[in-house]
Formats: structure tokens, sequence, C-alpha cells
């Protein structure tokens, strides 16, 4: 985020004493922290939500691509007659070869 190197820190640090002062300097020092620690929370948390927003909405597009190859084998097998082979035998058949009562 932010490339702070030692020397800036310390530059900061001098001005944050001089205008702070020595008694509150370590009050301001630990609200910064808390609220570092609060912003970089916020960030992981954010990260976090984004990341399973992500991986639902790929979960949801991989079903409905299964949803629509699972109609189109419905219907694939649904256009089959199972009984067209055992139709057409029958219609083959001649009275020769149908048994006598």
């Amino acid at each position: 985020m932010f490339e702070v190197g030692f020397s800036e820190m310390v530059v900061i640090a001098v001005i944050a004493l001089i205008v702070l002062g020595p008694e509150r300097l370590p009050k301001a020092a630990r609200m910064i922290g808390a609220l570092t620690r609060r912003a970089r929370s916020a960030v992981t948390n954010l990260r976090n939500e984004l990341e399973r927003e992500i991986a639902a909405d790929e979960l949801k597009r991989h079903l409905k691509e299964a949803e629509q190859s699972i109609q189109s084998a419905v219907q694939e097998v649904a256009k089959v007659d199972p009984l067209a082979g055992i139709k057409d035998d029958l219609n083959s058949l001649t009275p020769t070869d149908q048994p006598k009562p």
C-alpha cells in the first residue's frame, strides 16, 4: 500500500513528537495502531467476501451448465422409442411365421 522506509518513519516520529508532545504521543500511537488494525481487518473481510461471491457465481454457472446438459440428455432419451425394435420385428412377421393355434 504505502511504501514508507525507515528514514520516513523517523521523520514522521520526530514531527509527531514535536506536534503532540511526549505526553500525548503514546496515546496517539496506540490510536493509529488500532485504526490500522481495523482498516486491515476490513480489507481482509472485504477480500474474503468478494472471493466467496466469486466462488458462488462460478458454482451457479457450473450448476446451470449441468442442468442444461441434463435437460438435453432427457430430451434425447424422450425421443427414443424403447419399443421401436419390437414393433419392427412384429411388423416384419409374415403369416407363416406366426404359430398355429
